[in-house]
């Protein structure tokens, strides 16, 4: 744990919030790994399956962080493997179904869009190793964002099934995005340390880049001020449940097995 740390004050928020940031990365990570054998064509299988393994590997070295800042013997397996729905803090966003490959893209999109910014932001953190794991996704982020949005403005200025496709996709996540922006007592006490950035000042960034990428595809932002939330305090949609049914059946069939 880093000086700026090693209080027990911060402790207890500085595990909360690694925890979140592994639990959205992970879950991502999973839902983009189900494509393998399914995508559209082998190059954007290659592709998706890159993206799942960045994530996978930025949830890996958060997992192992925040094992260590609680201090209570749990690794990443541990933290990853055995534990039901309501103790992950991942994103609304993240765990939504696939769809077809013009909703992958859209949720890839729309977060992507908040990631490489914030984790631009947090490579300024006062903790060593947040700083360190930000510098790294911040690159991969770069990627992501880059990857999806290319993929959105040609199925939005596609052919007419594709725009409608990808508006479906686009209106139905479209409420999941407020989440990003909110932030409670565990983040003010890091944004008052310097551990981490207040997400709301990332807004203008995020809806700067949506809006030029959806000019481009020719989709409409919808308009509507009512958002989902819950995610970050362990309430979820009935997804995340099938979901880790699935991604820790060999942990939970068989407890500390190893390779």
């Amino acid at each position: 744990m880093s000086e700026t740390c090693d209080g027990a004050v911060l402790a207890a928020p500085l595990f909360d919030y690694t925890l979140r940031l592994a639990d959205t990365a992970l879950i991502l990570g999973h839902r983009l790994s189900e494509w393998i054998g399914h995508a559209p064509v082998l190059e954007e299988e290659l592709a998706l399956g890159n993206i799942a393994l960045d994530l996978i590997g930025e949830a890996r070295a958060l997992y192992s962080y925040a094992g260590a800042v609680e201090g209570k013997g749990r690794d990443e397996d541990a933290l990853a493997y055995r534990r039901d729905a309501g103790g992950f803090r991942n994103l609304l966003l993240v765990e939504q179904p696939n769809g077809d490959f013009a909703a992958t893209i859209v949720r890839q999109f729309l977060f992507s869009a908040f990631a490489q910014p914030f984790w631009r932001r947090l490579a300024a953190s006062r903790d060593a190793t947040l700083a360190a794991i930000a510098a790294k996704s911040e690159k991969e982020a770069a990627y992501h964002l880059r990857h999806a949005g290319e993929w959105l403005i040609r199925l939005g200025d596609g052919t007419e099934e594709s725009h409608r496709r990808a508006q479906t996709a686009l209106d139905e996540l479209w409420p999941y995005t407020g989440e990003l922006f909110e932030r409670d007592a565990v983040e003010d006490a890091l944004i008052a340390a310097g551990i981490t950035v207040d997400p709301e000042t990332l807004r203008p960034e995020w809806q700067k880049t949506v809006a030029a990428v959806l000019s481009e595809a020719t989709l409409a932002a919808p308009e509507r001020a009512w958002m989902q939330s819950g995610g970050r305090s362990g309430r979820h949609s009935e997804h995340l449940g099938h979901l880790l049914a699935t991604m820790q059946f060999l942990q939970r069939a068989y407890p500390g097995a190893t390779w």
